[in-house]
């Protein structure tokens, strides 16, 4: 990176462990797209109580010429993110998938005037923190509450249209969509929409 990384620690000790994962996983950024000018990584937690852990969440700010990536990883809520490493990797995966497709978009790879596709979330599983999108061409396609964009998972239903990014690489459960967002009914034009 152009710029050195900055690390900030809310609520939490800082240890030689945790900066370490922080600066391994951001180093591995420049492959994704080289013109990275600010890195800006908050790493915080939360208690969860006497007998539990603690939660992590992961803020990425990524600066690039005339553009800004924020992740913002919030706890799972299964508590996989009890374990640092685990809410690090989450944010620096997601935050690698927003570069590339920002690298594709300067190379011109995708024409950014081109919608997203778009499909209907097919099953919806908010206690697990996922679902299904079907695709226009029938295409079971997964996300996670994170991919959603503006937090609006929780106003997800079955049914909802939604436009979303997917990625190149297939996850655990096939086809993966890196960004959903919630579009409402009267913006997607399909052959349901009609016409005379």
């Amino acid at each position: 990176m152009k710029l050195p990384l900055q690390i900030t620690f809310k609520d939490i000790d800082v240890t030689e462990s945790i900066e370490a994962s922080v600066r391994r996983h951001a180093a591995r950024l420049d492959r994704f797209f080289d013109r990275i000018t600010r890195c800006h990584v908050v790493v915080s937690a939360s208690k969860l109580g006497r007998r539990k852990g603690r939660l992590y969440n992961v803020r990425i700010d990524i600066s690039v010429p005339q553009h800004e990536i924020v992740v913002d990883r919030a706890p799972a809520p299964d508590h996989a993110y009890e374990e640092f490493e685990v809410a690090i990797r989450e944010a620096f995966n997601a935050a690698a998938r927003q570069l590339e497709d920002h690298a594709r978009r300067v190379r011109g790879d995708v024409k950014a005037h081109a919608p997203p596709p778009h499909g209907r979330v097919k099953a919806l599983f908010p206690d697990k923190g996922y679902g299904f999108i079907e695709s226009a061409d029938g295409l079971e396609i997964y996300f996670h509450r994170n991919s959603v964009a503006n937090d609006a998972f929780p106003q997800l239903e079955i049914g909802s249209e939604v436009r979303y990014v997917a990625q190149e690489k297939e996850s655990e459960a096939g086809p993966q969509a890196s960004t959903v967002i919630p579009v409402g009914k009267h913006h997607i034009a399909g052959p349901e929409a009609g016409g005379a």
